[in-house]
């Protein structure tokens, strides 16, 4: 088995391994190449990709993200290279915290690799029609001078600095304005639809605008207002699971103010 680096050429092939219940991998990776923090990585038997992986780099800390295993070529210890390969990329970039999102598969593959469980992220669908909700006046379209605030509030909430990321997804981005501060801020386009808040009405409100489109939703078991938020007003829980784990030195989130998250690549 060989590893190496993703290329565009590979995207067609990459599509193959496409796992069920999860959002097109292609254009995740064709992301990946393009973007300079994210490494993707492809693992080859007999000039076929049996399996692919991406570190993403945010300063400090960074993410592994997407590592998949041909089911034709799984329990052969593939998925372990890869993920191995990506640590070590992330230890000659500097990077002391690595975070992943694990699936109830991976999951003891990356205990193996000395990942520690953080936490468990609750998954809702939709089974009953939403209720019409007032959109609230201190809701407001992004405007440039707010990138700043953005960004901070991003780096207190998430512990990473993600600049890097968030800067491609401003332009649609709407922020919650309480006084002369933004206290939260609603990402349609960024993965799943990323929403931060400090307040809980902040919070909440975003999510109103949020769930009218979207039947599925995902949080931090932390954020016990957002959940019953969602369950109140016709979602359920999905027998769908994932585990936030970490290896490194920890960082200082803070997921109850977490209301939607970006994904299984970015938490």
């Amino acid at each position: 088995m060989q590893l190496s680096n993703i290329t565009y050429n590979d995207l067609k092939e990459i599509g193959k391994l496409q796992p069920e219940g999860w959002q097109d991998i292609v254009p995740e990776f064709e992301y990946y190449i393009r973007k300079k923090f994210c490494f993707p990585v492809k693992a080859m038997i007999d000039n076929s990709i049996v399996g692919v992986g991406t570190l993403i780099v945010f300063a400090n800390t960074g993410w592994l993200a997407h590592i998949i295993v041909d089911q034709n070529y799984r329990n052969k210890g593939i998925g372990f290279q890869i993920t191995e390969k990506l640590i070590n990329e992330g230890k000659k970039k500097s990077v002391g915290t690595l975070l992943l999102i694990a699936t109830e598969l991976g999951l003891p593959l990356y205990k193996k690799a000395g990942f520690r469980m953080v936490t468990e992220y609750q998954y809702f669908k939709r089974d009953n029609p939403w209720r019409d909700f007032q959109l609230s006046p201190n809701i407001f379209p992004y405007e440039d001078n707010l990138n700043s605030e953005i960004y901070e509030m991003d780096k207190k909430i998430s512990g990473e600095d993600r600049r890097s990321l968030l800067a491609d997804y401003l332009e649609t981005t709407l922020v919650y304005i309480e006084g002369s501060s933004i206290t939260g801020f609603y990402m349609p386009d960024l993965g799943e639809g990323i929403i931060l808040a400090n307040t809980t009405e902040a919070g909440l409100e975003l999510m109103k605008i949020k769930y009218s489109k979207v039947d599925k939703a995902v949080l931090p078991s932390e954020n016990q207002i957002g959940i019953d938020f969602l369950t109140q007003n016709g979602f359920t829980l999905s027998e769908t699971k994932g585990t936030r784990m970490i290896l490194g030195k920890e960082i200082d989130w803070k997921p109850e103010k977490v209301f939607s998250r970006i994904g299984g690549n970015y938490g």
